[in-house]
């Protein structure tokens, strides 16, 4: 499975885009019956608060309580195969939901029988390429992309992604997210030549993986690690970082609801689904699979899109995406569109293929 034809085709025609916590609030209900659904936290828990939860629990009077993880397979396939499933609904980016899949750690789901869109055109047609399949509904499209202070940056300003390893040009740290190399590498690879449709061919060589980690090398020092994706934007803002790589949702709240001086620069963004799974034998499966239909429709994924800068994940969705709830930006203009800069697109398959290996090679490099 590929996403890089989807995206730059689908998107572009469409003119788109845009450890574990556990607890983090619930959204009360009338009744006993209950759900819990983990994110990420942060900016983007706060969107599926307020465009999913709030209204699904009115609905229906269903409780939500929120948890948060960084991510991976780990915790889940710890519940199943102990037996002990505290989660129901879980959202994965997508080659984290394909290996879950794989692994047989979800729930199967009827894509034919998620609701229409408004013009009746079947979620399966309505869904964008592989975004809905019987593992995973996606809820959003989103960018892992690079972001620095204009106020602590001098009279040239980074346009690149081979800024962001341009350490003599650009001083100061850097921030990079920790425990997945996912995006990391693929960026690391553009910055050093190679076009952004050749990069899973030579990430899957050791000679480019090798390529890539040379790369990282030279900026391996100045380096500030982070795990959660609330941390980047902070770290910004603490002045710890002259740049970092962040989730262009996180960074776009930053800016618009704390007037943040932070600039995003688009040459090579990673573009990626990201997904809403039921954790096979989920403790509240029928209300998680009630979720997932109304977490999806159209509505509910352009109301999420006016709470934070990702795309909706259906069609119909897009044209219903308008102001920012909070402070009435125009939100179209800020979602993730392939044609900003050079767009990298995940292959999900590839890191399905790989994870586990690079990231045995990530950890060792993470030690030396």
């Amino acid at each position: 499975m590929s996403l890089r034809p989807l995206i730059y085709a689908a998107l572009s025609a469409a003119a788109i885009l845009g450890g574990m916590a556990l607890i983090v609030e619930t959204v009360e209900a009338a009744e006993g019956e209950k759900l819990t659904v983990v994110s990420w936290g942060g900016a983007y828990t706060r969107s599926q608060v307020e465009a999913y939860h709030k209204p699904f629990t009115a609905e229906t009077g269903i409780a939500i309580t929120n948890a948060d993880y960084n991510g991976g397979i780990a915790e889940v396939k710890a519940q199943v195969e102990s037996g002990n499933v505290a989660w129901d609904v879980v959202d994965m980016e997508v080659g984290d939901a394909l290996r879950a899949c794989d692994e047989g750690l979800l729930e199967p789901l009827d894509p034919a029988s998620f609701p229409a869109a408004p013009d009746g055109t079947p979620a399966t047609d309505d869904f964008y390429p592989d975004a809905l399949t019987e593992c995973w509904a996606t809820s959003i499209i989103f960018s892992t992309v690079y972001a620095y202070d204009d106020s602590r940056i001098g009279a040239t300003k980074p346009t690149s992604i081979a800024d962001f390893f341009d350490l003599q040009k650009f001083p100061g740290k850097r921030g990079l997210r920790k425990q997945n190399p996912k995006a990391t590498l693929e960026m690391a690879l553009l910055a050093d030549g190679v076009a952004p449709d050749q990069i899973y061919a030579v990430l899957g060589t050791s000679e480019g993986l090798d390529r890539a980690f040379a790369k990282l090398d030279t900026i391996k020092s100045s380096v500030v690690w982070w795990e959660a994706g609330s941390q980047p934007v902070q770290l910004l803002a603490d002045g710890e970082v002259a740049m970092t790589v962040v989730y262009n949702g996180r960074l776009f709240d930053a800016v618009t609801a704390e007037n943040k001086p932070f600039v995003i620069v688009w040459d090579g963004q990673v573009m990626e689904y990201d997904t809403y799974v039921v954790v096979k034998g989920a403790p509240h499966k029928d209300a998680a699979m009630k979720y997932m239909h109304f977490a999806t429709n159209t509505k509910q994924l352009a109301a999420q899109a006016s709470w934070i800068a990702y795309a909706p994940a259906r069609k119909s969705s897009l044209p219903l995406v308008g102001k920012n709830a909070s402070n009435g930006v125009d939100m179209l203009p800020n979602l993730p569109t392939p044609d900003k800069g050079r767009a990298i697109t995940v292959d999900p398959q590839f890191w399905a293929d790989h994870q586990d290996e690079i990231n045995q090679r990530w950890a060792a490099w993470l030690a030396q």
